[in-house]
């Protein structure tokens, strides 16, 4: 005999089971069990993962894999050999000569009919049933805040009626139905009923709770009704936990009365153990989980939890000894499980029917017909006779439309050019097009993408080839702010019923999974930050690693985390916990920018419920269980970029609100402002990608906010490139990742575009694949390219054989796996390599050159396709800062509102590239960052207390009536109840009201509640009187001069806060310093300590090459140099070497810019206290800002600049270390004379600082005449003091005051 489960919850019933599906699968495999079933709570989130963990078994099982293959031999006519003979102790699916026999047998009695091969698929290893333990109420009453009793209720389905039944059935529990949980009713029972088994569930089931209450009539009448519905269909359960419950009863006196009503109304019985962990010693993780999600401690008294420890999975023997008293309950279960027969399917797709077809019109010809239009509009009338590249228009279009109409995607491409033309026809920011389908004709006639594909050598089947089985797949990227837009258009167009939101889940972090545990076995918070802490920042961080040194991710080694671990004894009691729910699944949520759009109604194909968070239906699968089972996901992607240029073309609209000046722009801008235009707004499809000015900007190294360029590394790389052309960028795109960083092929490329290394191409005839990379494989269409023209394959060959496998490192697959070839050869992918290329003309040792750097290089490879469409907004964004720097900064900052560490980043490089960020102002600010001609003027929407509302508020006062002169006519114009205090007083400590002349201490105590003669409550009672109508004599006459009811405004004291308190109050409110820095006053200290400034470290000279008559870029101070730095603490990172030792990654910030210090182990084990300066003991974090001086190496680096530290101290910074020095140059009267003063200056000239210089003549008397000289020095300099004391001589001296 054997045994199913068939009452089993997995971690999607979510923070109540911890049962996870693959260990769930592999455990009902070992025990040998025929079926397990899912039936988590409320709905059927699982049901994929549950599909496809139990066909990795199945799929692997020899037979299964026989059988398979004999289908496809007899499907394509390939000869079929006869497997071996079985072995006689062979088992059940590992008999393959018996499963070739009886394939052979019925292809043989059926007169040579696949069908009757397919009719014999072996059975299945683990058979999946798909359920759910739905909620049952009695009644259809869905009026919220009705007190209603929930029941639960198993439902599995048996077939495919009975699977699309209980989606729909789930679907509206979940939706309509839902109130706290989803709700099922009878009625829904009845509808949905056919194709479903039902089984009355645990203890909380209606029959149980009947009887549990001696309702022993009531709980019998819904067992007639429930079998009623279901007929044969309905089966009680019987379970045993060792439980006792209310009135004496007991798990075995329960079943005994179910037992005896199944008896009484001729049901049958199954025994179901209602597990939520996969062992006994699983509970205390599910216990856990339970704290979680009720907000609980684990030694709450009274707090729900499961009891015992009984609630696992259990292997046959224990169920059948547990129900040896009825042991027919178990049989049952085989019997459940061999009813239900249904499998997902994953092979077919669902494309809905474009809805813009004229009448008796073909999508396939609507699409011909957009092409051609599109064909014209991009190569002119005459396209089909156009060539380029060797490519003729015509011919590459004519195959594209050929596969794209014999695969059925024309609906495809249609639906996505509506929703991509409506975006662009009402404004929205599209962009250029992102992966593979811009290698395509179509996509560009289309207009869906907006760069040729024949100019960049693209490849068609790099997107969609014949050998490809699923639907193409084109993600659009829409300007951020107004993606949802698009999707509401697409809602309204096909139905909303057809178009759903996509559900994603989370899972337990390592991070999450530590405070989680602190806080559930009751310690406190900080402890749990403590330990969390001490964990490194990547988000695929695994406990595990992090607590033992290991090979396969030693960065992710803590080695204070085992020492907490190994020495604290709470420390390992929270992380123990940890390890246990780490990865369990913690909640559900919307997915970003995915969409179904479904042919018919989304519950026929897949269940959906409400996100209860934002009110808009969901499905219960995840974005790549709902594309692979073929519906259309569509991925509206909003990307901040295009949000960016959105706002640098409305400042630059607000800058230049008409064309009065337009001729004193540059023509290069005047040639791209939009046609008909009424002031200067630009439209970035005219961008010249030609322009000098964008690759002086990139060469320059001013890249902050330049899309895709914007990183150190990156910045360095491209001043290192210094491009000149379109095709340059789009192949430093390609390279910047981690994988040809380290490898070298960003150097190798840079040499070989400047000339400093030799060209080479393998051999000369795949020169044209290979020349514009300079000879180096950059792109996965160049391997591609390179097998069809060297060794023969076919385009979708190229795809399928080679790039997918070496993309995703399954380099096994190239040597181990026989393919059958368009050419009609059966062979390795090696081998048609090796052999193609020797029959094509090519040497042997090239081909095994090539195809060994393939293996090497190619999985770094990139799509061009994606690397050519983001180089693109790379130019575009370029060229807009070029020449709109404060509009376009502007834009950026704006993008970030809210982000203070990114705001802090990008006011920096501002001011590094000469722009002026200026605090928020209440007479010039926007709601954004606004680009003014001084600079860029902060937004009231980033002021911490203010918002966007106020913001808007105080906007349209200021455009109704006039600008506010002073914070008096302020609070008596803008709404008090939207001002509030807490609103002016932001606006105070941000400078807002600066410019009215009154210093910010003062403003305070106009508004500090503790005045009694505070001007927020006299304006907010007459605000509210002329609100009643009651308009007072002083409103009546408080403009008119001499009415002696003038508002009598203190005039400003001039009395200001102290530099600091004013800066922190500034900081508090805007996240950062504006109006000053802290290390301002501390400059002499800070030179003392330091031989640059982190701006000098960028300064560059142009030098020409005297051979060449080149002028090449260099560093004023170049790699290598050991330097000096002195500065601020911002970031602080640790992390791990491979050894295991702890290291640290410091940002260190001066006025002039950041730069990245790295501190290794022996260091840091010196310096970690300085590093960590003041630290708070019970929360670990810093108090206060950091004070550093190092020395080290300076590196530049294609990952940017760092310095390598050789020494790292506190740096102090008081009166007493900022007092700068004097020099006292003491000399006899007849010591005066021209020469010597000329020299003197020369000497002192040459040696610039902050260090003042007094001149001092003795005179015969004794008197001393002394005078300041009008320069400072470096007094710290020996050079220049050695120099002044000789030309000084025996008479004069050098001393220091």
């Amino acid at each position: 005999m054997a045994f199913v489960h068939l009452h089993n919850h997995s971690d999607f019933s979510i923070l109540d089971g911890a049962t996870r599906i693959p260990d769930m699968v592999k455990r009902a495999v070992d025990l040998h069990m025929p079926a397990v079933a899912l039936t988590d709570h409320g709905y059927l989130f699982g049901i994929p993962n549950l599909d496809l963990e139990c066909r990795k078994y199945n799929d692997a099982a020899a037979d299964m894999k026989q059988w398979k293959h004999d289908v496809e031999c007899l499907e394509k006519g390939w000869e079929l050999e006869e497997p071996s003979p079985d072995a006689p102790d062979a088992g059940a699916h590992d008999c393959l000569h018996t499963q070739w026999e009886g394939d052979m047998a019925a292809w043989e009695s059926s007169g040579h009919k696949v069908a009757a091969v397919k009719a014999r698929r072996p059975p299945l290893v683990i058979k999946p049933i798909f359920g759910c333990e739905a909620y049952f109420i009695t009644d259809d009453c869905i009026e919220h805040g009705t007190s209603q009793r929930r029941y639960h209720l198993i439902l599995l389905a048996k077939n495919e009626t009975g699977y699309v039944n209980l989606m729909k059935m789930m679907s509206m529990a979940a939706n309509e139905m839902y109130y706290y949980k989803p709700r099922t009713t009878l009625d829904m029972l009845k509808t949905y009923h056919e194709g479903i088994i039902c089984q009355s569930a645990c203890v909380q089931g209606i029959i149980q709770q009947n009887i549990l209450d001696s309702n022993f009539e009531e709980a019998k009448r819904w067992a007639h009704t429930f079998q009623d519905v279901f007929g044969e269909d309905f089966y009680i359960e019987i379970q045993d936990h060792g439980l006792n419950f209310r009135g004496g009863w007991t798990d075995r006196t329960l079943d005994e009365q179910l037992v005896k009503i199944a008896q009484e109304i001729g049901a049958k019985v199954v025994a179901t153990n209602d597990f939520h962990y996969l062992t006994r010693e699983d509970a205390p993780t599910q216990d856990i989980l339970s704290c979680i999600g009720t907000a609980s401690h684990i030694d709450d008294v009274g707090r729900k939890h499961m009891e015992g420890t009984e609630f696992y999975m259990k292997d046959e023997q224990e169920m059948r000894e547990l129900f040896s008293w009825c042991p027919e309950a178990c049989d049952n279960t085989l019997e459940v499980a061999g009813k239900c027969n249904f499998e997902l399917d994953w092979s077919q797709t669902y494309l809905p029917k474009f809805p813009g077809l004229a009448e008796g019109e073909t999508s396939e010809e609507r699409l011909r017909k957009e092409c051609e239009k599109g064909l014209v509009q991009h190569y002119g009338p005459d396209w089909e006779h156009v060539t380029i590249n060797g490519v003729n228009v015509k011919e590459r279009f004519e195959y594209e439309y050929g596969v794209i109409c014999y695969k059925g995607f024309a609906d495809y491409f249609l639906i996505v050019q509506e929703y991509v033309m409506w975006a662009k026809n009402h404004g929205i920011g599209v962009g250029p097009g992102r992966g593979s389908a811009a290698g395509a004709i179509v996509t560009y006639a289309m207009n869906i993408t907006s760069f040729d594909p024949l100019e960049n050598g693209l490849m068609f089947e790099r997107f969609l080839s014949p050998q490809r089985t699923e639907m193409p797949d084109i993600d659009m990227d829409f300007d951020d702010e107004r993606r949802l837009e698009v999707v509401q258009h697409v809602r309204d167009l096909y139905g909303p019923e057809r178009v759903c939101h996509v559900i994603t889940y989370s899972t337990i972090k390592a991070k999450q999974a530590i405070n989680d545990a602190a806080r559930v076995l009751g310690f406190p918070v900080w402890q749990g930050q403590r330990l969390s802490k001490m964990l490194s920042n990547d988000p695929k961080l695994q406990l595990s690693y992090a607590l033992h040194k290991n090979e396969k991710k030693p960065d992710q080694y803590s080695p204070d985390f085992e020492e907490a671990y190994n020495k604290d004894a709470d420390a390992r009691r929270i992380i123990d916990a940890a390890l246990s729910i780490e990865g369990l699944t913690r909640g559900e949520g919307v997915h970003a920018c995915a969409v179904l759009i479904a042919p018919t109604p989304v519950n026929d194909h897949v269940p959906t419920k409400l996100d209860t968070k934002g009110g808009v239906e969901i499905t219960q699968y995840e974005g790549h269980s709902v594309a692979d089972m073929g519906l259309l996901k569509m991925d509206f992607l909003g990307l901040r970029t295009l949000t960016v240029i959105s706002k640098a073309r409305a400042n630059i609209r607000n800058s230049y609100p008409d064309l009065s000046q337009v001729d004193k722009l540059p023509v290069a801008v005047r040639s791209c402002i939009r046609q008909g235009a009424d002031c200067v707004d630009i439209d970035v499809d005219k961008i010249p990608f030609d322009d000098p000015k964008i690759f002086e900007l990139m060469g320059s190294g001013h890249t902050a906010g330049v899309f895709q360029i914007e990183s150190a590394g990156m910045t360095a790389t491209i001043k290192s490139m210094q491009p000149k052309e379109y095709r340059q960028v789009v192949a430093l795109i390609a390279l910047y990742r981690p994988g040809p960083l380290g490898a070298g092929m960003v150097q190798d490329y840079i040499d070989r575009m400047h000339g400093k290394k030799k060209v080479v191409y393998y051999d000369d005839r795949l020169a044209p694949i290979l020349e514009e990379t300079y000879g180096t494989i950059v792109y996965q269409e160049q391997v591609m390219q390179i097998s069809v023209k060297m060794s023969g394959f076919s385009a979708g060959e190229s795809d399928s054989r080679i790039r997918k496998p070496v993309a995703k490192k399954k380099i096994k697959l190239l040597t181990s796996t026989v393919f059958h070839w368009d050419d009609g050869k059966d062979e390795t992918t090696y081998d048609h390599w090796m052999n193609g290329a020797v029959e094509n003309g090519y040497r042997r040792d090239v081909a095994q050159r090539i195809w060994d750097d393939v293996l090497k290089f190619a999985s770094y490879a990139f799509n061009k396709s994606h690397s050519a469409g983001y180089a693109i907004l790379v130019m575009q964004t370029a060229w807009l800062k070029a020449y709109f720097p404060r509009e376009y900064m502007a834009s950026v900052l704006t993008s970030y509102m809210g982000k203070t560490d990114k705001i802090v980043h990008y006011v920096t490089a501002c001011r590094h590239e000469g722009i002026q960020v200026l605090p928020p102002d209440i007479n010039e600010s926007g709601r954004d960052f606004t680009a003014t001609p001084n600079g860029i003027r902060f937004g009231f929407a980033g002021i911490r207390g203010v918002g966007e509302g106020v913001g808007e508020q105080i906007m349209a006062e200021r455009e109704a009536r006039g600008s506010f002169k002073s914070i008096f006519d302020f609070v008596d114009r803008v709404d008090v109840n939207s001002a509030n205090r807490r609103v002016v007083e932001a606006l105070i400590k941000s400078g807002a009201f600066d410019s009215t002349g009154y210093p910010r201490r003062q403003l305070m105590r106009l508004v500090d509640k503790n005045n009694p003669e505070n001007i927020l409550d006299s304006a907010a009672k007459r605000q509210k009187d002329r609100a009643a109508g009651q308009s007072s004599l002083f409103d009546m006459f408080s403009d008119v001069a001499g009415s002696g009811f003038e508002d009598a405004e203190p005039a400003p004291d001039g009395v200001e806060w102290d530099r600091l308190t004013k800066l922190h109050a500034e900081y508090e409110v805007l996240g950062l310093y504006v109006s000053d820095h802290p290390l301002r006053p501390y400059e002499y200290a800070l030179s003392k300590a330091r031989d640059h400034t982190i701006g000098e470290l960028q300064e560059t000279t142009e030098a020409v090459d005297p051979s060449t008559g080149t002028a090449t870029t260099a560093y004023k101070v170049p790699d290598g140099t050991t330097v000096r730095l002195a500065g601020m603490l911002t970031a602080l990172q640790k992390k791990t070497t491979k050894n295991g030792d702890p290291m640290a990654v410091v940002t260190l910030e001066d006025m002039e810019g950041e730069i990245t210090l790295v501190v290794f182990p022996k260091l840091y084990k010196k310096c970690a206290r300085v590093l960590a300066g003041e630290v708070d003991q019970d929360t670990g974090e810093t108090v206060g800002d950091v004070f550093i001086k190092v020395a080290g190496k300076l590196e530049r680096g294609d990952r940017g600049d760092q310095v390598i530290c050789s020494s790292v101290e506190q740096l102090e910074l008081s009166e007493k270390t900022n007092k700068p020095r004097v020099v006292e140059i003491c000399m006899t009267p007849r010591m005066l004379s021209y020469e010597r003063m000329q020299r003197l200056q020369a000497i002192l000239s040459q040696h610039g600082g902050l260090d003042r210089v007094e001149l001092l003549v003795q005179e015969a008397s004794g008197d001393t005449m002394r005078m300041e000289l009008p320069t400072t020095v470096d007094a710290h300099n020996m050079v220049m003091m050695a120099e002044v004391e000789n030309l000084m001589g025996q008479e004069g001296h050098v001393a220091f005051a």
